[in-house]
């Protein structure tokens, strides 16, 4: 586990701690984040699957975030309450040397047992305050259009840019539109 200030507890009544992890410890909880990502898909959230992925799918997914952080080239974020996973976020900087001041958030997943409780405005606290930390100016993402989520990047400041329809195929089969948002974090936010 890495401290920082991206480490926080949300507060003692949900006894929720969002942390970034490191390689190693992320490792140890992978079976928490293979059930948050099937939970995830089970509750329609648009990540990449039309169907919930079964164990050995949702650890080749885990398994390539984790390769992807030793180099920087992501960074996983865990909201963890009682030890277990029941959240995550990662911030992505672009590898590209015109983009080096920008990053991306991907894969923002609370598990069913465990909304309504902020801490997906947590996460996204903790990770545009790391962002900023590594001197990233800019952080864009992409979400279902019409999903919960959409409100809470509204509610933190997300921008807007506009929708791709049919851009992805969701867990009922249906095609639907993705939303694009960007955040300037040089604003002093």
């Amino acid at each position: 586990m890495v401290q920082d200030a991206a480490s926080a507890v949300l507060d003692s009544a949900s006894a929720v701690r969002i942390v970034r992890l490191d390689r190693e410890t992320a490792e140890a909880h992978l079976d928490g984040l293979v059930e948050l990502l099937r939970d995830s898909v089970a509750g329609g959230a648009s990540v990449g699957y039309v169907a919930v992925p079964d164990k050995v799918e949702a650890e080749a997914f885990w398994h390539g975030v984790l390769a992807a952080m030793p180099s920087g080239a992501a960074e996983l974020f865990v909201a963890l309450r009682g030890g277990q996973a029941v959240g995550t976020v990662q911030l992505q900087p672009s590898p590209k040397a015109n983009q080096r001041h920008r990053g991306d958030i991907a894969k923002l997943l609370v598990h069913s047992s465990a909304r309504r409780l902020g801490i997906g405005k947590a996460l996204m606290k903790a990770t545009e305050a790391r962002a900023a930390e590594r001197g990233l100016t800019l952080l864009t993402l992409d979400t279902c259009e019409g999903g919960v989520a959409e409100r809470l990047y509204a509610e933190r400041g997300w921008v807007r840019v506009g929708a791709i329809p049919d851009f992805a195929v969701h867990t009922d089969g249906q095609l639907g539109a993705t939303v694009i948002y960007y955040k300037s974090l040089g604003t002093g936010e």
